[in-house]
């Protein structure tokens, strides 16, 4: 049996970490950067569930909520075997860097390589989707 796989991402966002916080936890502000849809229910037990569009959804729970230093989340695809609904984790840890935030995320339980792969350059292109929406500017098209 394979080992489970980790991604590991760190960026420097341009507002402090109670804004960013905001961006994780509430559905309007979630979806400026990851998905078209998101219900939120920020608190540990609590629903995570985004639409990427009509048909594709990541599903999990609330596992921590520590405003405005700590988030994590598990996750998984609805309809998926390899990587189902709850079945990773997501760790997003915010540090205040002189008015900035380090935001810190850590997606662990990936079942193989290619999983890995998927993960870690869908979340790459959303980091920087955060980047832009946290800035006060326009996301990039959605990915």
């Amino acid at each position: 049996m394979n080992e489970p796989r980790i991604v590991e991402l760190r960026v420097r966002l341009e507002a402090p970490p109670a804004d960013v916080f905001r961006y994780l936890t509430e559905p309007e502000r979630y979806v400026r950067w990851q998905g078209v849809k998101a219900e939120l229910d920020p608190r540990p037990g609590g629903v995570f569930r985004v639409w990427m569009d009509a048909d594709t959804v990541a599903r999990g729970e609330f596992v921590e909520v520590d405003p405005p230093r700590r988030v994590v989340f598990t996750w998984g695809w609805e309809g998926h075997d390899r990587v189902p609904p709850g079945s990773t984790t997501v760790e997003l840890t915010l540090e205040e860097d002189g008015g900035a935030t380090i935001l810190s995320l850590r997606h662990s339980g990936l079942p193989d390589d290619a999983s890995a792969a998927i993960h870690e350059e869908g979340w790459g292109s959303f980091m920087l989707r955060l980047a832009a929406a946290v800035a006060g500017g326009e996301p990039l098209d959605q990915v």
